[in-house]
C-alpha cells in the first residue's frame, strides 16, 4: 500500500479504495451495534422509547456537530493518521458499551461512537475522491457500500452473538475495531507519502465551481431538506423497525433482526448502484428517482401484511439508499475547493437528522403508537419535489468560486 498514487486520472486506486471501504465496514458495524442491541438494552435497563431515542441522538448528534468542523480543518491541514484516531475512539466506546452498569455510561459510549465516526468520515470520504481516478460517483458509492454492509451485518451480530451471550459480548468486537485501526494506519502512511496530505497554500486559487455563491446556498438548502426527508424516514427503520415488526406481527426479536438485515442489505446494493448510475446520467436524476421515487412504497408499507412488508422494505432500501452518494458528490461539485468540509457537512447532517429523528420519533411513539408514527413517516419522501430547484451541473460552465 506504500506505492499508491492518489487522484491520478489514469484510473481508480483500488487498493486504497478497498482499504478505506473495509475500514468503513468495520466502523459502521461497530457503531451500529448500539442500535442493533436496543431490544437488549431496553429490557436490561428498563428504557423507554424516549431514552432509546436519546441514545441515538447523542451518538449521531455528536457526529453531526463535529464532522463539518473536522472537515473544514482538514481541508487546510490534512491529517493522515486521523483515521486511526477515529477508530481508536470507536474501540474504547465498544468496551464502555460492553460493561456499562447504568444508563449514563451508555450515553457516554454513544458519544464516543459519535466522535469516532466524526473523525473517520470526512478524511475517508476525501480519500475516496482522491482514489477515484475521476469516477467520483462510483468511488463514493463503493466507499459508502462498505458502511452499508457494516450496517446490515450489525443486526445479525446482535441476533446470533450479543442477544444469546449478553451485553458483555460486545467487548469481543473491540478486536475488530483494532484491526480497523491497523488498516487505517497503513492507509494514513500511504496518504502521507502520496503528497496529498500537505497543508494547502494560502495563495493557491480555489478550484472553479459551475454556479454562483447564491445558487450554491440555495442548492445546499435543498440538499439539506432532502437529507431531512431521507434520514427521518430511515430513523423510523433503523431504530424502530424491529419493535414495529414485534408489535404488529408478533415476531421474535431474532426474526425481526433478520428482517432488518434484509432491509439494510438492500440499502447496501442500492448505494452501489446509485453512484455508478449518477456517473452516467447525472446526480440530479438519481436524487429525483431516489427520494421522490420511493414515495408510493413508503405510503403502502404501514397497511400491508408481513410478506408484503418485507418485500416493500427491500424496494425502499434499494431506492432510497441510492441518494446519499449522489448528494455528497453533487455537493462536492458545487464547492470543489471544500471537499473535506462538504463531506463533513453532509455526513454530519445525515448523522444529525438520523439522531434527531430517532429522538423525536421515540417520544412520539411513547405519546401515540408505533403504527401512527409509521403512517406519518410514510409521507416524508414527498419532500423530494424540492429537487426541481437544483441546477443541472452538467449543463453549466465553471465560474470563479470563492468561499468568502
Amino acid at each position: 500500500m506504500t506505492d499508491i498514487a492518489l487522484g491520478r486520472k489514469a484510473g481508480t486506486s483500488f487498493s486504497i479504495l478497498v482499504a478505506i471501504t473495509f475500514a468503513h465496514l468495520l466502523n459502521d458495524l461497530s457503531t451500529n451495534l448500539l442500535m442493533a442491541v436496543y431490544p437488549l438494552l431496553k429490557s436490561s435497563f428498563d428504557l423507554t422509547f424516549g431514552e432509546i431515542g436519546l441514545l441515538t441522538l447523542v451518538f449521531q448528534g455528536t457526529g453531526s456537530l463535529l464532522q463539518p468542523a473536522i472537515g473544514l480543518y482538514t481541508d487546510q491541514h490534512p491529517q493522515p493518521y486521523a483515521l486511526s484516531l477515529g477508530m481508536g475512539c470507536t474501540l474504547v466506546a465498544l468496551l464502555v458499551l460492553a460493561f456499562a452498569p447504568h444508563y449514563l455510561l451508555l450515553l457516554l459510549a454513544a458519544g464516543l461512537l459519535g466522535v469516532g465516526s466524526a473523525i473517520f468520515h470526512p478524511e475517508s470520504s476525501r480519500l475516496a475522491r482522491l482514489a477515484s481516478g475521476g469516477a467520483h460517483g462510483f468511488a463514493q458509492s463503493f466507499f459508502q457500500v462498505g458502511g452499508n454492509i457494516g450496517n446490515s451485518i450489525a443486526p445479525l451480530v446482535a441476533a446470533f452473538v450479543i442477544l444469546p451471550y449478553g451485553q458483555g459480548s460486545i467487548a469481543w468486537f473491540a478486536a475488530m475495531a483494532f484491526v480497523g485501526l491497523i488498516v487505517l494506519a497503513a492507509v494514513g502512511k500511504a496518504y502521507k507519502r502520496s503528497g496529498h496530505a500537505q497543508p494547502r497554500s494560502r495563495t493557491a486559487l480555489p478550484p472553479q465551481s459551475a454556479v454562483s455563491k447564491r445558487q450554491v446556498r440555495r442548492a445546499i438548502a435543498v440538499l439539506v431538506s432532502l437529507l431531512f426527508s431521507k434520514y427521518f424516514y430511515l430513523a423510523s427503520i433503523t431504530s424502530y423497525y424491529i419493535f414495529y415488526l414485534i408489535h404488529r406481527f408478533a415476531l421474535s426479536p431474532e426474526s425481526a433482526q433478520l428482517c432488518l438485515f434484509v432491509f439494510l442489505t438492500a440499502a447496501a446494493v442500492g448505494t452501489l448502484i446509485g453512484g455508478s448510475i449518477g456517473d452516467r446520467v447525472g446526480r440530479k436524476a438519481v436524487i429525483w428517482a431516489s427520494i421522490l421515487g420511493v414515495l408510493p412504497f413508503t405510503l403502502a408499507l404501514p397497511y400491508v401484511g408481513l410478506p408484503a412488508t418485507i418485500l416493500l422494505s427491500i424496494v425502499i432500501g434499494l431506492v432510497i439508499s441510492s441518494a446519499f452518494s449522489a448528494i455528497v458528490v453533487y455537493a462536492q461539485e458545487l464547492m470543489p475547493g471544500r471537499i473535506g468540509m462538504v463531506s463533513g457537512l453532509f455526513f454530519g447532517v445525515g448523522f444529525g437528522m438520523a439522531g434527531l429523528g430517532a429522538a423525536v420519533l421515540g417520544e412520539l411513539i411513547d405519546l401515540t403508537s408505533i403504527d401512527f408514527v409509521y403512517r406519518i413517516c410514510s409521507f416524508l419522501p414527498a419532500i423530494g419535489l424540492l429537487t426541481a430547484f437544483l441546477p443541472d451541473l452538467r449543463r453549466l460552465e465553471p465560474i470563479a468560486y470563492r468561499p468568502d
